[in-house]
């Protein structure tokens, strides 16, 4: 593994590639990226970079992403079954069928979509944003937020909007019951709870701190807490470890019976497909690449750049 590991990073020189990580990826794949992160930031990330090739370590929409902030780089993906069920339960011919239904309504779409989708959305957020940008809107807009029914619940509940949500969800977030912290809780009492707002409403009502998993990074390594109870996808707990060694994070499992409590039993699936074989293979051959029809991504982008100049 030292070995491939080693050929890879030769390999990033040679060809002038960056590797981006999402946290959600296995350790070792985050170990040899250049940047881990989230989605979005990312994709701003490599863009400012000089390089060639960008291979993002994720899923498929975020290497789509990637392609639309850099368009003149190749972007390569190391395994093009990684999907994102959350993604899947907004499809672009679905939504079009409701922007016509409903021509009034404001399109906000979370950046966890396909690019076809951003083609059809007046502006994306992020777990991050996602308060700021719907604050930033009219008081009295008619506004669609898609596809997490959840984060457009917890945005609802913190903005005092009544947002129509789209009937999508994290497969991974959907799974954290109140029961399974309840009895984290017992066994930890003074440990804080983490909660990503991808969860349901039951779940994020028993955290002490709601936030994106940059949010809960920082948070966790700013607290003077030892223990903290983590609720999103397992794979945060590494970065969470290597920035704080000395600290304990306890992940969630899913709902009661269905594992055990305190394992790592969470985790994406789509991202899991990521594995320094694959990575190899991909950077040697520069295989698959991920290309977006011309007009899809002058569309699509739009919204991202609407996004970004909200201060």
């Amino acid at each position: 593994m030292i070995q491939k590991a080693e050929a890879i990073r030769k390999m990033c020189a040679d060809k002038k590639a960056v590797i981006l990580a999402h946290y959600y990826t296995n350790g070792e794949i985050q170990d040899v990226a250049d940047f881990v992160g989230d989605s979005l930031a990312l994709a701003r990330k490599a863009a400012e970079t000089d390089a060639e090739i960008i291979v993002m370590c994720g899923v498929h929409f975020m290497a789509e992403t990637c392609k639309l902030l850099s368009p003149d780089k190749k972007v390569l993906c190391p395994d093009l079954n990684a999907g994102c069920s959350l993604a899947d339960s907004c499809r672009a011919e679905d939504l079009l069928r409701y922007k016509q239904e409903h021509p009034d309504h404001l399109i906000v779409s979370y950046v966890n979509t396909t690019a076809a989708v951003k083609a059809l959305t007046d502006i994306v957020v992020t777990s991050g944003n996602a308060r700021k940008v719907v604050d930033s809107l009219p008081a009295d807009a008619e506004i669609l937020f898609g596809p997490d029914r959840n984060l457009g619940a917890y945005i609802n509940s913190v903005t005092g909007r009544q947002m129509h949500l789209w009937e999508g969800g994290c497969h991974v977030h959907e799974r954290f019951s109140p029961e399974a912290i309840v009895s984290l809780k017992a066994q930890h009492p003074d440990a804080p709870v983490l909660v990503h707002p991808e969860c349901k409403s039951q779940v994020v009502a028993m955290a002490d701190v709601v936030g994106s998993t940059a949010v809960l990074l920082s948070h966790a390594a700013q607290s003077d807490q030892q223990e903290f109870i983590v609720c999103t996808e397992s794979g945060i707990l590494h970065e969470m470890q290597r920035q704080c060694p000395n600290k304990t994070f306890i992940p969630v499992p899913p709902e009661v019976g269905e594992g055990t409590i305190g394992c790592h039993c969470n985790e994406c699936s789509y991202m899991k497909l990521n594995t320094i074989d694959k990575l190899y293979d991909t950077l040697l051959n520069e295989t698959p690449e991920i290309t977006i029809d011309a007009d899809i991504a002058e569309a699509a982008v739009r919204p991202i750049q609407r996004m970004l100049e909200i201060k």
